[in-house]
This record gives C-alpha cells, structure tokens and sequence, in this order.
C-alpha cells in the first residue's frame, strides 16, 4: 500500500501556533520533507537517519523545520527528504526541479511511507509544498493538507486590529511584482513576499496616500512591529509583511 503526501502548515512563527493537528501528523509521519532554497543545492536527496551532518545547514536555515523541532524535539529524528525549491522565475527550470522533487518522493511513497513537507504559514497560500502536492496527486496517491495559520492573520493580531469588518473586501498579493493595480482595489490589502521591495512598496503607498503597517518575522524571537511607513526601515528580514489600509 502507498504512503500518504501530507502538506502541513507549521503556522508563522510562534510554535504555539502550531496546530494540535499538524502536530499529531508530523509525529506520526516516518519522513519529513525539507524545503531547500539555497542555490547550490540541485537534487533532492534522502536522508534515512535525519542527523547527516552534511545537510545540517539547510535544517537550521528552514524556518518551518525549527518551528516544529520547538514544539516537538522529536520530529528531529525524523527521516529527512530535502528538497530544492530555487527562488527564482524561469519557468522551465522551476518545473524541471519539481518535477524531479515529486519523483523523489514518490519513491518513498511507493514503499508505504508518509511524507509530510513541512510550510510556513499555511500550505494554500504561496507555499512551495504545492507544487509537490499537485504532481503527486496527478500520480494518483493520496495526499493531504494540513491548514495553519497564516501569517497575515497573526499578523494583524499582533498588530492588535482587524483584517475587514462587515462588507469590507480582502486582497492577498505577492509584493515581488507590481503592486499599483493592486492597491487601488477597495479594502484591505496584504503584501506578502514584500521584504526586499520595501522603498518601491514605500513609494506607491506614498503616492496613492494609504495606511501602512508591517510586521517582521511575526512570531519569531526577532519580531518587530511597524505601525507607519516612516518607521519602516527600506531593508528588513524575507519574512516582512505589510497590511494596507486606506486612510480615514
């Protein structure tokens, strides 16, 4: 019988974030998959004992993987599947690489283990574990998704106000493009992806005189809250998140 490929979201940062659910499937699944950035890392490998040290570094590097050694240090012995999620926009070479990360792990699945490819946030929205979910299911086996919370959300209550009331709209968009159009639609307004955009995102919102709010590395041990785009510095952490507002 086939294993089971498990998306779980690990939540934004806080480890008591991390769902009752999303816990109980990361104990319970033999092989944790690893989402790898670095760009010198090009093929996905296995790790059956979980403690190589020749994969060491990517494990401290993924934020999600220590949110959920945090709230369970036993997910450390887990079995390990590093798989490379390269930041960049070629279209051609992206596929190839997930292309190549799903065939991995439907290897492991054909031998009868469960995968869980642990994600930030919530494995819906903008998370690298989809496109290793859609392939496997193509492939016909099983898979799952495990919602966590998403960033905005904790963001927002960290910022201790609401994301929309009554017939207000919410709009989700990726900073790392244009965001003019964007911006110009009624409602709140999240930014996500925004950390190394921040003196253009900085500059629309001056220009089309809207409310501004950040909060970098929600969650975490060096979260910090901005409350106006003058307090924001034009560098900040990849995990920066804005909240637009229109002003009042």
């Amino acid at each position: 019988m086939s294993g089971i490929f498990y998306g779980a979201g690990v939540g934004p940062g806080d480890p008591e974030l991390l769902t009752v659910k999303a816990l109980r499937v990361m104990k319970q699944c033999p092989v944790i998959a690893i989402p790898v950035s670095d760009k010198n890392f090009t093929e996905a490998a296995y790790d059956p004992t979980g403690t190589d040290p020749a994969y060491k570094s990517y494990l401290e590097k993924c934020v999600a993987y220590q949110i959920a050694v945090q709230a369970d240090a036993q997910i450390g012995e887990k079995a390990k599947l590093y798989l490379p999620m390269p930041m960049m926009k070629e279209k051609e070479r992206l596929r190839q690489v997930h292309d190549e990360g799903a065939e991995k792990t439907a290897e492991l699945l054909e031998k009868g283990m469960d995968v869980v490819f642990i994600t930030l946030g919530d494995p819906t929205v903008y998370s690298t574990c989809m496109y290793i979910h859609k392939r496997i299911r193509k492939q016909g086996y099983e898979t799952r998704i495990i919602p966590g919370v998403p960033s905005f959300c904790a963001a927002a209550a960290r910022l201790d106000q609401s994301l929309v009331e009554n017939q207000e709209e919410l709009h989700v968009i990726p900073a790392s493009y244009e965001i003019e159009e964007g911006l110009k639609m009624a409602g709140t307004k999240v930014l996500m992806k925004a950390g190394r955009k921040i003196p253009y995102v900085k500059q629309v919102i001056k220009e089309q005189n809207l409310n501004l709010t950040m909060v970098e590395n929600c969650g975490m041990e060096n979260e910090t809250i901005y409350h106006s785009a003058e307090e924001i510095p034009d560098e900040a952490s990849y995990y920066s998140l804005f909240i637009v507002k229109e002003k009042k």
